[in-house]
């Protein structure tokens, strides 16, 4: 990626903030930016204001900054700032910039010193800044203000953990020097989402302030609480210099003049300034954006895959047409008698490979299931065997019979064909319970409208239902079909004609199986001279066994 390239980036990211501001949501992506983090006169409002070479953020006691405010920083040759919510508007007096904000703050929180996440978008172009995007986050305190309410605290921690747990966010602490650096607050709560540094640039402010003696020689050259990104110590102006309306342009010379001054400061004064901090934060979020850019872009290219699918169902739907709602209804409805088709049919277009569904698992309880549960039924053949006796003498009554009795036959049968009603009936709640199942998923594409889903599902719910009594009269009149006349001159049925036509054709097949092939006398010489020489034997093959007899044994 070329240097034009790299330097597109920011602007690039820039136009995603104002876009996804606009809309009032982040789409679920996390953009890569700068969170500037720290308390409350820690100094962040000068850094910035350094950055840009103009007093332009309110000031005052207590909480400033109450709405994060987006500072979007562009080299320009004209020196002006525009708001997302001012559009159009360029501010070219920077005064009027700081009323803007505390008016669009107050619009949104109030005048009780509330806060709100809901960012502010500024935009400032200007020769003497670099192409960079910082998030001014409120200051973080612990005593509530005024009308403030008593959970302040948490709730600007909260507000701050919203930017820094991201990680595409890194994070700018700022930290005073006067104070103790181990209870920094910036660095703590950076320290709690990136315990090994690797997001945290490290900004210590007021080292003119220090006491006499003491210095941070040990916190910049990275070796008290060392971060992956360092830290960049800066001097800003003096709230006696502020009220006094000291240049900046002039304070940044000074600021020079006391690292290049100061003895623990001297030999890493190329390190140290505003202007290297903005250079350095330039670099860091270029690159910052370079390395999550690919992740970025598949994720948003995902969410727009799935917004277009969303779209594609209201391709036809016109706002101007009086009769729109009429046939959104119709093609939903439709489109829903389509889906179930399909998942009956077995030819949807989103195939489900988890489970067996819709006409798939249909064919299971008509092929699996209910073979199943015929074969299941019990069959207790010494039972079967006790009850055609009784039937066969109950029906004699006092004679003896001679004959096996149709009615005994019959009696017995139609008792085993009652039997299949219980298995038949359960493969029709199993089939209907499936279509209940088919319904439902059918209807979560209805799911933004749930009035017409509920409705969708219960209509057909109970249409199925009521076929299904209507199935089972009909499954049972077949049953009782069957038991109602037995057609014993089917080719299935074994009568006594087929018993003893196969009882012939078992013989038959038994006789052919042992059949002679070929039989006579078989003459064995070299036997032994003891025993006479050679000896004639009778000898009988069939296609099951050779026998042989001796010559003196009936054949």
């Amino acid at each position: 990626m070329g240097n034009r390239e790299m330097e597109e980036l920011i602007p690039l990211v820039n136009r995603l903030q104002d876009a996804f501001s606009a809309l009032g949501q982040s789409c679920l992506l996390e953009l890569p930016q700068i969170a500037v983090v720290g308390g409350q006169s820690a100094g962040k409002s000068s850094v910035l204001e350094n950055f840009v070479g103009r007093d332009f953020l309110p000031r005052g006691s207590g909480i400033v900054t109450r709405r994060p405010l987006v500072l979007q920083l562009v080299t320009s040759k004209a020196e002006y700032a525009e708001f997302l919510h001012c559009k159009g508007k360029k501010f070219t007096d920077f005064g009027e910039v700081r009323h803007e904000i505390e008016a669009e703050t107050d619009r949104v929180t109030g005048m009780n010193k509330g806060i709100s996440s809901i960012p502010i978008n500024l935009r400032v172009y200007s020769p003497h800044v670099l192409n960079l995007t910082l998030i001014d986050l409120p200051g973080i305190t612990k005593v509530p203000v005024g009308d403030q309410p008593v959970d302040i605290e948490h709730q600007i921690r909260e507000m701050i953990m919203q930017f820094i747990t991201r990680e595409n966010c890194l994070i700018l602490a700022v930290t005073p020097a006067n104070t103790d650096l181990a209870n920094s607050d910036a660095l703590k709560l950076a320290k709690d989402v990136d315990p090994q540094g690797l997001r945290t640039i490290g900004v210590i402010t007021k080292l003119d302030l220090m006491d006499e003696g003491t210095d941070a020689r040990d916190i910049l050259e990275n070796k008290l609480l060392p971060l992956r990104r360092g830290y960049v110590g800066v001097v800003n102006r003096s709230q006696k210099d502020i009220d006094g309306k000291k240049d900046i342009k002039a304070a940044m010379l000074a600021e020079r003049k006391f690292f290049l001054s100061h003895p623990a400061y001297r030999h890493i004064a190329d390190r140290m300034g505003t202007p290297h901090l903005q250079k350095v934060l330039n670099q860091q979020l270029t690159n910052h954006i370079r390395d999550t850019l690919p992740n970025f872009r598949n994720k948003l290219q995902a969410q727009m895959l799935s917004i277009e699918h969303e779209v594609e169902a209201y391709k036809n739907f016109k706002p101007e047409d009086p009769t729109r709602k009429t046939k959104a209804l119709l093609q939903m409805v439709q489109q829903f008698a389509v889906d179930f088709e399909k998942r009956i049919e077995g030819s949807g277009d989103q195939v489900d490979t988890l489970e067996l569904s819709g006409g798939a698992k249909i064919n299971r309880i008509f092929h699996e299931r209910f073979p199943f549960e015929i074969v299941k039924m019990e069959f207790n053949e010494k039972e079967l065997r006790r009850e055609i006796s009784y039937a066969i003498k109950n029906i004699h009554g006092i004679r003896t019979g001679l004959f096996t009795p149709d009615m005994a036959f019959e009696a017995i049968v139609k008792k085993q064909i009652v039997k299949l009603k219980g298995p038949s009936l359960k493969s029709v709640d199993l089939v209907m319970q499936e279509l209940i199942n088919t319904v439902k998923k059918c209807t979560k594409k209805l799911a933004n409208f749930p009035r017409l889903c509920e409705e969708t599902e219960r209509i057909v719910a109970n249409h199925i239902r009521e076929r299904e009594g209507k199935t089972k009269d009909q499954v049972l009149l077949l049953i009782d079909i069957q038991v109602s006349y037995i057609n014993t001159n089917h080719e299935d049925f074994i009568g006594f004609a087929n018993a003893q036509q196969r009882s012939s054709q078992v013989h038959k097949k038994n006789t052919i199986g042992n059949q002679v092939i070929r039989k006579g006398w078989l003459t064995i010489s070299n036997i032994g001279i003891m025993k006479g020489g050679s000896k004639g034997y009778w000898f009988v093959l069939t296609a099951e066994s050779l026998s042989w007899y001796k010559d003196d044994e009936s054949h």
